[in-house]
C-alpha cells in the first residue's frame, strides 16, 4: 500500500512534467524551422502528444487535489484555468480536423487567410470594370444586390452548418435579370456571377479560418497564465 503523501506530491510532480510535455508544442511551433532542420518529428506527432499530455495533466492534477474542489486561492484557479485550457484545447483539435476537411470538400477556391484581403478587393476592382459602361439593369443590379457583398470579407454563420452559404439563393436575383438582358449584357452578367461566386467561396474560407485563429485567443494566453501559476505553486510548495 503507497503512501498517500507520496502519491499526491508524486502525482503534482508529473502533472507539472505533463504540462512542461505540453507546452513544448507551442515551442515547437514557435521555432518551426529550426525544428525541421533538425528533424524533430511532423507537427501531427507533437500535436497529438500535446493532446496526450495536456488530458493527462488534468487527471493527475486531480489525484493531486485529493479528488477535491481546491478552498485555497491559488488552487482554486489552478483548477478553472486548467479546465478551461484543456476544454478549449478539445475545441481547437475538432475545428483544426473537421474545418480543413470541410472547407476541402465543399469549394472549389483555396486561398491562405492572410491573402483574402487582397482578392476580395482584386474582385470588387473587377467587378466595377465589368459593370462601368453597362446598361442601367445591370447597374442596378450590382449597385442594389451585389456592392455591398463584394465589398469586403464578410463572415457568416451559416458556413458553418452549410459550407456552401446559400450561394444558390443568393444568386436568384441574376438568375432573373439574366432573361431580360441581350447577349453582350448576358455575358457581363456571367463574369459577374463567376466573381460573386468566387467571393461567396472566400467568404467561408474566411469565416471558417478566422474561427481557427479566433481559437487561439481562447487557449494560447490562458495556457501560458496556467504555467506560470503553476511555477508559482511549486516554488510555494518548496518555500513553506
Amino acid at each position: 500500500m503507497f503512501d498517500s503523501e507520496i502519491w499526491i506530491i508524486g502525482c503534482g510532480i508529473a502533472a507539472a512534467v505533463c504540462l512542461a510535455v505540453a507546452a513544448s508544442y507551442g515551442l515547437r511551433r514557435r521555432f518551426m524551422g529550426l525544428a525541421t532542420r533538425l528533424k524533430l518529428g511532423q507537427s501531427r506527432h507533437w500535436l497529438n502528444i500535446h493532446f496526450a499530455a495536456s488530458l493527462l495533466f488534468l487527471v493527475l492534477l486531480g489525484f493531486h487535489s485529493r479528488l477535491q474542489w481546491p478552498q485555497g486561492g491559488l488552487t482554486f484557479w489552478l483548477w478553472i484555468l486548467s479546465l478551461w485550457t484543456v476544454a478549449t484545447g478539445i475545441l481547437g483539435l475538432s475545428l483544426q480536423r473537421w474545418i480543413p476537411r470541410v472547407l476541402a470538400s465543399g469549394l472549389s477556391v483555396e486561398v491562405h487567410f492572410d491573402r483574402i484581403p487582397a482578392l476580395v478587393n482584386d474582385i470588387r476592382v473587377q467587378a466595377e470594370s465589368i459593370v462601368k459602361g453597362s446598361g442601367a439593369p445591370l447597374v442596378d443590379l450590382y449597385e442594389r444586390h451585389l456592392a455591398l457583398s463584394l465589398a469586403e470579407p464578410q463572415g457568416r454563420l451559416i458556413y458553418f452548418t452549410d459550407i456552401t452559404g446559400g450561394i444558390r439563393s443568393r444568386l436568384r436575383e441574376v438568375d432573373y435579370l439574366r432573361r431580360f438582358l441581350g447577349d453582350e449584357e448576358a455575358d457581363k452578367l456571367d463574369r459577374l456571377e463567376s466573381l460573386l461566386r468566387t467571393k461567396l467561396e472566400i467568404d467561408a474560407h474566411y469565416t471558417l479560418q478566422r474561427a481557427l485563429r479566433l481559437w487561439l485567443v481562447l487557449h494560447v494566453p490562458t495556457s501560458l497564465v496556467l504555467a506560470g501559476l503553476v511555477v508559482l505553486h511549486v516554488l510555494a510548495v518548496l518555500y513553506y
